[in-house]
């Protein structure tokens, strides 16, 4: 009886040694690559509001009257690559990563600068960097690696993460020319990293 007790015994603890070390291999295996996009996300979503303190800050330090200042009558004006930041903003993460229809840029006025005054605008930024970070708070990091059009391009979902952020500091730098142009000092940057 004693053996027959003691076989079934090491019977089940093979079979909880075995579930054991099925589970530490797993771990192993899927951990690191969850770890990491995790983190990347985060670091990511750090880097987004700092990037919306910052245009914020620039958007309420440029006087109303010089919203519709452009470099060259070809540019767009202060007021327009604020929003166009923002239609940017929605198209990368709504669109794009989230799935949803596009706006049409032709007939969707969200993000059209005209009739909208300074409040309104940032207001209208704010609440989409809002939208942006609900969606990437949620984002499948699965996904990362799935393919899609980007202006003819073919790009990771990664990718599209880095294309937003170069988007935004491409026209935030030029609202910065606009200020100095202006002769305005625009907030340090060195704050927002």
């Amino acid at each position: 009886m004693w053996l027959f007790l003691n076989l079934n015994k090491n019977k089940n603890n093979m079979k909880n040694m075995l579930i054991l070390a099925a589970i530490l291999i797993l771990s192993s295996v899927t951990s690191p690559t969850l770890a990491q996009d995790d983190v990347f996300i985060k670091d990511y979503l750090e880097r987004l509001e700092n990037s919306r303190r910052y245009l914020i800050l620039l958007a309420e330090n440029m006087p109303e009257d010089k919203y519709d200042f452009k470099a060259t009558p070809e540019s767009k004006t202060f007021a327009e690559n604020l929003m166009h930041i923002g239609y940017a903003l929605d198209w990368h993460s709504q669109s794009l990563l989230g799935g949803r229809d596009s706006r049409d840029w032709r007939t969707d006025t969200t993000f059209v600068a005209a009739d909208k005054s300074k409040k309104e605008m940032i207001a209208r930024i704010d609440k989409t960097f809002d939208e942006a970070i609900k969606l990437m708070v949620t984002f499948d990091t699965m996904q990362f690696d799935d393919r899609l059009d980007y202006l003819g391009l073919n790009r990771t979902k990664r990718q599209i993460f880095l294309l937003l952020a170069d988007h935004i500091s491409h026209h935030r730098g030029q609202m910065i020319v606009y200020m100095r142009l202006n002769g305005l000092t625009p907030p340090r940057y060195v704050l927002y990293q």
